[in-house]
């Protein structure tokens, strides 16, 4: 066990031992026979969680995830342009006429100035 996997397993050990209201007490005149039962019980518990856990994360391993132009699948890193379309493109495939976007812009506009100018009707005017 690294020493950064054993500092987090005993500062949560340490937690909820303080949470629980079984602290340690270092003086060992102190300690009843029932405590030291029950304390030995909550750390052999807490272990058996600790390696359960420990299992969990070697198993998944988490890969990070490299981030790839759509188009020609380069890599993009942090300089990477997301169109509208919801793909990721590099510098040279970001606009829509570069690659095969999906996103249908005129009608977009269409929506958008109808939102923006909605049709104005004068009120009715009664010609007697």
């Amino acid at each position: 066990m690294c020493q950064k996997c054993f500092n987090s397993a005993s500062a949560k050990i340490r937690t909820h031992l303080k949470f629980s209201g079984k602290e340690s007490r270092r003086s060992s005149s102190s300690r009843s026979p029932e405590r030291s039962d029950s304390q030995a019980e909550t750390s052999r518990d807490l272990t058996a969680d600790l390696t359960v856990s420990e299992e969990k994360t070697a198993s998944f391993v988490s890969r990070r995830e490299v981030k790839r132009c759509s188009g020609c699948r380069r890599k993009v890193g942090l300089t990477g342009f997301r169109c509208r379309c919801g793909d990721l493109f590099c510098a040279e495939h970001r606009y829509s006429d570069r690659h095969d976007c999906s996103y249908d812009y005129k009608a977009a506009g269409r929506e958008a100035i109808a939102r923006e100018n909605p049709l104005v009707k004068p009120a009715k005017i009664v010609r007697v």
